[in-house]
């Protein structure tokens, strides 16, 4: 058997200790508030970026980690034993992180790297990184690693209910009238992910009619297939996180483990602060 390294990118949500059980290693998404660089999940996490962003008025920029933090990812996978590498990027789609691993490889034209675009985020990402592990734990070859985590994708749903338009504004993705007039109604977007990006699905109004929707879309994505992995994400909300999953468990029957993450700053920046999610895997 073939010694394989996972990695991935923080843009994943896996919690730190959740990411060492399985032996992840994650590379961090760069904050950058005007000349200070900070990176995701490392020295910066949701609540501290928040409290930042509240005080200076204006949100910080992202960018993907760059070719030599992947190659320096790389090379110390190979220095702890491993014969091939493989890394879950966050999608494309939203994020230059594919292509810089991309890069990185290069870099190390000799040894065997292989780098795979998750068409998805958060923990539907790390998702696909922790099967990638477990199938590698079981003996798979990169080629059957990476077959165990599409397959996984492909049963994976991502729904979340925005707690305000604010930072939406703040990102020029919203007008403030209308963010300010969406929070007047107490309007609550509804996110998924589709083709890759996070995405609006809906508009409710009211936190508790956002929540009940989340949970009755999560319910319809399942179509009756017991639930193989389910995860509660959030930003900067980890007893709202806990009132929620209380709520999805009168409806769905849990595994015995579940993982409750931040979706951590590379992600929530473009969210805002408040939110409340679940991804969910359903069984073959």
């Amino acid at each position: 058997m073939v010694p394989i390294a996972v990695i991935t990118d923080t843009d994943s949500s896996l919690p730190a200790a959740v990411a060492a059980h399985y032996g992840i290693q994650q590379v961090p998404i760069n904050i950058h508030f005007g000349q200070e660089t900070f990176q995701a999940a490392v020295n910066l996490n949701d609540a501290e970026a928040f409290v930042r962003i509240d005080r200076d008025g204006k949100l910080p920029t992202t960018s993907a980690p760059t070719p030599g933090q992947f190659a320096e990812a790389y090379q110390a996978a190979f220095d702890a034993g491993a014969e091939a590498v493989l890394c879950f990027c966050v999608s494309a789609a939203i994020s230059g992180t594919y292509n810089a691993a991309l890069t990185a490889r290069e870099l190390l034209p000799d040894r065997q790297i292989t780098v795979v675009d998750s068409r998805t985020l958060s923990l539907g990402q790390g998702y696909m990184a922790i099967a990638a592990a477990e199938a590698v734990g079981q003996g798979a070859s990169v080629e059957e690693a990476i077959a165990a985590a599409e397959s996984l994708r492909e049963r994976t749903h991502v729904y979340a209910a925005l707690a305000t338009l604010k930072y939406l504004a703040m990102s020029g993705r919203v007008g403030y009238l209308a963010a300010g007039m969406a929070n007047l109604l107490n309007i609550k977007p509804i996110l998924t992910v589709r083709d890759g990006k996070l995405d609006m699905l809906e508009k409710v109004r009211t936190q508790h009619k956002a929540w009940d929707r989340v949970v009755e879309l999560t319910v319809g994505s399942l179509g009756g297939r017991p639930i193989e992995r389910v995860g509660i994400i959030h930003v900067n909300a980890p007893e709202k996180a806990r009132e929620f999953e209380t709520l999805l468990r009168v409806q769905l029957t849990f595994p015995a483990e579940i993982i409750t993450a931040e979706f951590t700053p590379g992600l929530s920046i473009h969210s805002g602060t408040g939110v409340v999610g679940v991804v969910v895997v359903a069984a073959k």
